[in-house]
């Protein structure tokens, strides 16, 4: 379950990170495309309205920044400050870990609920978006939804980290499905003629 979870998450992100480019990609050329002095095509690309898309893709971003931010938990990719902790006695920094990590927990959750609040009582209005016109509830809903799953993501790291002791690391060098096996020889085996 948590596999498909973990799937579904990056397939959202990179759907809605694709998606935003497209549009911003789309609107640009459209932009520029039109005050080409070409008679036929300036008057047919002047029809085309255009003026939603920045608007949704201030909408994707905020979706993609609440899913990526829960990502980043999980793949242990968000910046932290950790010179003090890292100098600490192994059970004075496992306490101080797991307490930063239930304390990003109970923000998101506190964040999650809010959200979810506010969304219910925007969900009641009538009340949409400039340009689009979609309900905003729906717009908003990125908060609890993302909020929600970044505070899973802080329980599901601090319970394997009391469980284990191992926090999620991400290697900046490595790059997933780059020929895996290169990982396993050391440099100065591939500096001797050693082949991957």
């Amino acid at each position: 379950m948590l596999r498909i979870l973990d799937r579904l998450e990056e397939w959202l992100v990179a759907s809605l990170m694709a998606a935003a480019t497209v549009v911003i990609f789309v609107a640009v050329v459209h932009r520029y495309a039109s005050a080409l002095p070409i008679p036929g095509l300036q008057d047919w690309l002047l029809r085309i309205n255009l003026s939603w898309a920045q608007e949704l893709c201030i909408y994707l971003f905020i979706w993609m920044a609440k899913f990526g931010a829960a990502y980043g938990v999980r793949t242990g990719i968000h910046v932290g400050v950790d010179v003090l902790i890292n100098r600490l006695p192994a059970r004075v920094r496992a306490k101080f870990i797991v307490f930063g990590l239930l304390a990003g927990a109970l923000f998101t959750g506190i964040i999650g609920t809010l959200g979810a609040t506010f969304v219910w009582q925007i969900a009641h209005t009538d009340q949409v978006s400039a340009d689009l016109e979609v309900p905003m509830w729906i717009v908003y809903l990125a908060i609890p939804c993302g909020s929600y799953l970044m505070c899973f993501r802080f329980l599901q790291v601090a319970w394997t980290f009391i469980r284990t002791g191992a926090l999620p690391h991400h290697d900046i060098a490595h790059v997933e499905g780059i020929d895996e096996n290169a990982d396993a020889l050391h440099p100065a085996d591939l500096q001797h003629g050693a082949k991957p």
